[in-house]
């Protein structure tokens, strides 16, 4: 009996990561199918390297839309692509240091000082394409694409719906807030007659993912590389999530260096396919947590199912059909969302903005990002959260440390 419920429950934690899996690369333009079988690929990956002895899923990382966009639009998928792969090395560069060194280095050159303002960059430095999406528009701006007050009209009802779920809801379903603004944003885009089911009737039941092979332009590999900062907190802060959740401490084993260096594995093989960048999925840790499912294997089965899924053609063609207001709707949530998780860095470690060292720090970091500072030497440049992230680097290792007062006896 329990052979046949591993497989089942491992379909039900894809179920729940689906929404967010997919929309990802719903909106950086990668394909949808790509996106379902790297996550499954780089999952079997990490747990190989990890051993299988974590229950977690990877797929679609939310923190690199922003850079995939900008990445696309510049120099093309293939090009960004391998822009991508370099991120992952970083990822292994980290899990190695983290084996030599311990993870007192990562305090000391990413404190939530630096990590908490990128993370708000990464979330405010979007919030034009989602409104301009939820209006109904092209992300930035220059075409309608459905009129825009039944835009408005579509966007609200899956914005509404995100948000009811994911305060209201109880059980698996809570876990699932996206996936559901999803459907009910569709629902409302079919009562409306904007859904086209053209690319569904001319798709193949049985199709190949359409995977994209790398190109390596310096450019974009230097613009890529910063931005792996914030998602490797993120990593780290979800393997503590997933150690508290079964009693187990995985940053001793199988150890913080082996469940860096297997994310940064998947995601390098993503990004050589097409596919964009994975990181641990807090939401399919909310599900273990729920449903006490503990053993990996079950991770096992949620990455085939991801595999077998990504063959299914119209499936991906589907998932193509999904109108421009359901995902501005959703991201007008999801953008801000990132934004707070970085406000909440900095107020949970108590970081002091009234000291002038911190004030400089943060705010230098919030306006080079959200104003659109560019630095550029010939034909390299350095723009968004790449900048930022090397901004907020380089002032918190040359401003002078605060001085503590000396404790009283």
């Amino acid at each position: 009996m329990k052979r046949v419920l591993i497989p089942l429950q491992g379909a039900q934690m894809l179920f729940v990561a689906f929404g967010a899996l997919v929309l990802m690369p719903l909106l950086t333009g990668l394909d949808t199918s790509v996106a379902l079988f790297t996550a499954g690929f780089g999952t079997l990956l990490f747990q190989l390297v990890t051993k299988r002895q974590v229950p977690v899923f990877l797929a679609s990382s939310f923190a690199f839309i922003a850079p995939i966009l900008y990445g696309v639009q510049t120099w093309g998928i293939p090009a960004t692509m391998g822009g991508l792969m370099a991120a992952g090395a970083v990822y292994m560069l980290l899990g190695l240091t983290v084996k030599l060194r311990g993870t007192g280095f990562i305090h000391t050159l990413l404190p939530p000082v630096v990590v908490g303002p990128v993370i708000m960059i990464i979330g405010l430095g979007l919030a034009p394409v989602a409104v301009n999406m939820a209006l109904g528009k092209s992300g930035d701006g220059s075409l309608v694409i459905v009129e825009p007050n039944i835009a408005l009209i579509i966007s609200l009802s899956a914005l509404t719906t995100t948000i009811i779920v994911a305060i209201f809801a109880k059980g698996l379903v809570r876990l699932m807030p996206i996936l559901a603004g999803i459907l009910v944003g569709y629902g409302t885009s079919l009562a409306f007659g904007v859904v086209d089911f053209t690319p569904v009737s001319e798709a193949a039941w049985l199709a190949m993912p359409n995977f994209v092979a790398p190109e390596f332009n310096w450019q974009a590999i230097l613009f890529m590389i910063p931005v792996a900062i914030a998602p490797a907190v993120e990593h780290i802060g979800d393997i503590l999530a997933i150690s508290n959740v079964t009693g187990k401490d995985y940053l001793k084993k199988p150890g913080l260096h082996r469940t860096l260096t297997g994310d940064g594995i998947a995601t390098i093989a993503a990004a050589a396919l097409g596919g964009p960048p994975n990181t641990t999925y807090s939401e399919v840790t909310g599900a273990v947590t729920l449903t006490k499912s503990f053993d990996p294997r079950i991770m096992t089965w949620t990455a085939i199912t991801a595999i077998t899924l990504a063959f299914v053609g119209k499936l991906g063609a589907m998932m193509q059909t999904i109108p421009v207001p359901v995902m501005g709707g959703i991201m007008c949530l999801l953008f801000g969302s990132i934004a707070a998780v970085g406000l909440n860095t900095l107020i949970r470690h108590q970081v002091d903005l009234s000291e002038p060292r911190n004030l400089s720090i943060v705010g230098v970091t919030l306006v080079f990002g959200i104003g659109g500072m560019a630095f550029g030497i010939g034909s390299f440049s350095l723009t968004g959260i790449s900048l930022c992230g090397i901004v907020a680097i380089l002032m918190n290792l040359i401003l002078p440390a605060i001085k503590k007062p000396p404790t009283e006896a």
